[in-house]
C-alpha cells in the first residue's frame, strides 16, 4: 500500500496527450471504481473519524489530518449502497474539488493505471437520472465506473449558481446578442450549474457531453457559417471528459483554421494541482476554477467576440 500512496504523490502531474491515470478503488463488493490521480492529494488508512452535531447523514465524521479538519463522505451510501462498516480496514481518499478539500471513505484501494481518455467512455444509455455515473472503462475484463463527485457534493452541499447582482449589473453582453455560448462538461450537474450562472448574460447556451462531442458540434457549426466564431462567442470547457479531454479539444480547436478563433475558457475542479504551463501549452484563453459564478460569468464576458474587443 505504500508504494501507491508514494505513487499517488509523485504522479499528479500527468497532462496532455489525451491521457490521465486513475486510482482504482473499492466500495463494498467487487466493482471497481476510479478517480483521477489529478484530485488526489493523499491516500490514508482510515484514522479515527470524531462525530459532530446536524452533519449530513452521508457523512461518517471528520478527520484531523495534518492540521486541517475534512469531512468524510461514504462513497457507498451517498451512491445508494450500504454503508462501509469496518472503518479499521477502509481507507481515506482525500481529495480537491471545486476549491474545497473532502475525505472520501472506500472499502479498499488497489492501484493506479495510465490510460487514454478515449479510452473512457460516457456511461451506458438507460442509466437514467439515479445514476452517479460520468464514465466507464473497463480494466483487465472489468468494468471501472468513474463517479460523478461533482453530483455527490452538490446533493450534499449544494452550490449557489446565482451570480451576484453586483456583477450582474457590470455584465453588457448586447453587441454580442446573437452569439451563443457553448458549454462541454461530462457531469450533467456541472452542465447545469455552469449554464445557470451564464444565463445571466442573457445568450443562448448550446452543451455538449464530452470533448469529442463538442469538437464535432463545433466543426458542423463552422460548415454552416464558414468560421465558428460567426455563431459561437465563446467556449467553456471541464478538462477530465470521456472520450476527448479539454486540453485536447483546446489543443483542435486552436489547430483548426475554422475554428482557431473562437476563445477558450477551462473550467474545472482540477485546481489544487492545475499545470498552468499546460494552459498555454495547448492555446486555451483562461482558467477559472470551480465554481465560483462570478468569476465565470465575467471571465465569460471578458472573452467573447474578437481579440480585438
Amino acid at each position: 500500500m505504500s508504494g501507491i500512496l508514494d505513487s499517488v504523490n509523485q504522479r499528479t502531474q500527468l497532462v496532455g496527450q489525451n491521457r490521465l491515470e486513475l486510482l482504482l478503488f473499492r466500495l463494498n463488493g467487487r466493482q471497481r471504481f476510479g478517480i483521477n490521480v489529478f484530485k488526489v492529494r493523499e491516500v490514508l488508512q482510515c484514522p479515527a473519524l470524531t462525530s459532530m452535531p446536524k452533519l449530513n447523514p452521508l457523512v461518517r465524521g471528520v478527520a484531523h489530518i495534518r492540521g486541517q479538519t475534512i469531512s468524510v463522505i461514504d462513497l457507498s451510501m451517498a451512491t445508494g449502497g450500504r454503508r462501509i462498516e469496518d472503518l479499521k480496514t477502509a481507507f481515506i481518499v482525500i481529495a480537491e474539488y471545486n476549491r474545497s478539500v473532502q475525505g472520501f471513505l472506500v472499502g479498499a484501494v488497489e492501484r493506479i493505471i495510465n490510460t487514454n481518455w478515449d479510452a473512457i467512455m460516457p456511461p451506458p444509455q438507460g442509466t437514467g437520472r439515479a445514476s452517479y455515473l460520468t464514465a466507464v472503462t473497463e480494466v483487465e475484463g472489468e468494468l471501472v465506473e468513474i463517479l460523478d463527485v461533482e453530483k455527490i457534493l452538490n446533493e450534499i452541499s449544494p452550490l449557489n449558481t446565482e451570480v451576484s447582482d453586483a456583477v450582474a449589473s457590470t455584465l453588457d453582453t448586447e453587441r454580442y446578442k446573437d452569439k451563443i455560448i457553448f458549454i462541454a462538461d461530462d457531469s450533467s450537474v456541472a452542465r447545469n450549474q455552469v449554464k445557470r450562472a451564464l444565463t445571466t448574460l442573457g445568450l443562448e447556451i448550446e452543451m455538449a457531453k464530452n470533448g469529442l462531442e463538442a469538437l464535432n458540434r463545433l466543426k458542423e457549426i463552422a460548415a454552416e457559417t464558414g468560421d465558428v466564431t460567426d455563431k459561437v462567442g465563446v467556449l467553456v470547457s471541464d478538462i477530465e471528459m470521456p472520450e476527448m479531454d479539454g486540453y485536447t479539444l483546446t489543443a483542435e480547436i486552436k489547430n483548426t483554421p475554422e475554428l482557431q478563433k473562437l476563445h477558450v475558457v477551462l473550467h474545472t475542479s482540477l485546481s489544487g494541482v492545475f499545470n498552468q504551463a499546460m494552459v498555454k501549452k495547448v492555446g486555451a484563453d483562461d482558467f477559472i476554477a470551480k465554481f465560483h459564478p462570478d468569476e465565470l460569468a465575467s471571465a465569460v464576458q471578458k472573452w467573447l467576440g474578437p481579440d480585438e474587443q
